[in-house]
Formats: C-alpha cells, structure tokens, sequence
C-alpha cells in the first residue's frame, strides 16, 4: 500500500510548498485536496493549497511530477443534504471532479455529503438523506463509468458514517460498479461507528483508506460531531483500534491511502511505520 499525505503540512501555504514538504519527509503520494470550481484570491496569492476544478488539470499533473509526488485522489468534498444551490458544491462539480481525474490518469475521487448546514437539512429523515443522497450521485456515478473513474463515499455526514444508511445507499443506487469507499478511521470513530465493523462490512468496495487516529479527549465529543478533519498524534498513540482495521483490510490489498495527520515529521513517519509494522 502506498502511504500518502494531505498536501496541508505548512499552514498558509501554495500546493507547490506543499509538495515541497511532502517530498523532503520522503513521500511519493499525496491528494489533490480542498479543490473548487473557478479561482480563489488566497490560491492565487500562493496562501492556500487549492487546486481549481477549471485548470488545466496536465499542468497540475506536471507540477506534481516536478516534486516527484504522484497525486493519488482528488477530494471533491460535496454538500448533498443541502437544497440544490449553484452557489454550494455538489453534484456539479462532482463531475468536474471525475472529468479532471480521468485526464490525468487519476483513479479515485472521492465525495461525501456532508453533515446538514441549514434547517431544511437538518429536519429530514434518514429515508429523505438516503434519498436526496442517491439522486444527487445519480449522475456522477454514471459518468465515473464512462471514465474509467470509481467514485468513492467518505464518511463525514449522517448517512455516510452510518454502516445501515450506507447499505441503504448503495441498495438505493443498484450497487453499482463505479462507486465505492474511502475509509476515513478517524471520521467513522467520531461519529460513533466502529471502524473495524465499517471495515469489515465495506471491505469489498473499499479503494481507499483516510488514515487518523483520536486522542482520549475526544470520546466526550464521540457520536456528535461529522468529521474533525485532520489528528495531530500518530497512528497507533490514540483510542483508535487502528490495528484492527489493519487486521480486515490487510489482504485487501488496497493500492494506496493517506495520512490524515498535522504535526511534525517524526510524528508522519512514526505513523507510517505504524502501518508498515500492521501489514500495511
């Protein structure tokens, strides 16, 4: 398994730093992560490690072949729950997302719906999440396929970080072959889903694994929150059983994953050596 990083090592920094950093830790693989449709002033002055779904997506690769890093995913973070609105991401720039993947060689790209934002979101049911999710991937799915893309569900929200509401999904959209799942450890944790059990249930369609483990101070917060974002301890130091999805997913022989961890380098490579040492 290839053992990547999220190209947010050094805070207020262009993707080129990034890569930069990645490479002298000695990584090989990183995501194209927190990617947009159209431009942003803070990318374009080099304070933030945004990759537009409107550039060239040759020149991105050509930027990452200049640091030696091969991009791994693209992150196309959506909001499903949410009323149509061309104003939030979703179903448009999901495809923006598969297209900018496949010219590039890029296998995965990975989505989510994202916990609800507005009191619309908020008051449906889990039938409705389900649901709006399904028809709102609809489409995406259909033209990962004709790309040769695999679109892959992370969990972050209500009914990605719950293993009957994903079952569900999948069911409601006929299991199709294009879709499949970034395991996120940390994420699924947080919600209150064992990892090892959404392991073990999704380890068929699993392509990709989000790497993080959680200190002691968050169990408080455990069946609360969607998603935290990044772990600043490595893998192995938290409450995690980390070892245990390594024990499901070991023959699984999933080509690559990423750490999802902020801190020093020693912390990175201790979390690589973690895996490596759990058959990884």
């Amino acid at each position: 398994m290839n053992i990547g990083v999220f190209l947010l090592i050094e805070p207020f920094a262009s993707v080129e730093r990034q890569l930069e950093c990645a490479k002298a830790m000695g990584f090989t693989h990183a995501d194209i992560t927190d990617t947009n449709s159209g431009g942003s002033m803070l990318g374009s002055a080099g304070f933030s490690p945004t990759v537009s779904l409107d550039e060239n997506p040759f020149e991105v690769r050509r930027l990452f072949e200049k640091h030696s890093i091969t991009p791994s995913t693209v992150c196309a973070h959506a909001m499903l729950l949410e009323p149509s609105n061309p104003g939030l991401y979703g179903t448009a720039e999901i495809c923006k997302a598969i297209k900018f993947a496949a010219a590039i060689g890029i296998r995965d790209v990975i989505t989510t719906e994202t916990d609800a934002r507005s009191a619309w979101a908020e008051n449906l049911n889990d039938e409705q999440r389900v649901l709006i999710t399904a028809e709102k991937l609809y489409v995406p799915i259909q033209m990962a396929g004709d790309y040769g893309v695999r679109l892959l569900l992370e969990p972050h929200g209500p009914v990605t970080d719950s293993i009957p509401l994903m079952q569900q999904l999948f069911e409601t959209l006929g299991h199709p072959e294009p879709l499949g799942v970034n395991l996120d450890t940390g994420n699924s944790w947080l919600a209150g889903t064992d990892p090892v059990e959404m392991a073990r249930v999704f380890k068929d369609k699993i392509h990709h694994v989000h790497w993080k483990d959680l200190s002691a101070e968050w169990e408080p917060k455990r069946g609360t929150l969607y998603g935290c974002g990044f772990s600043t301890i490595s893998l192995g130091d938290g409450v995690i059983d980390i070892a245990g999805v390594c024990d499901v997913l070991r023959d699984r022989r999933i080509e690559s994953s990423t750490l999802e961890i902020i801190g020093s380098e020693d912390i990175l490579k201790k979390s690589v050596s973690y895996l490596s040492d759990n058959g990884m």
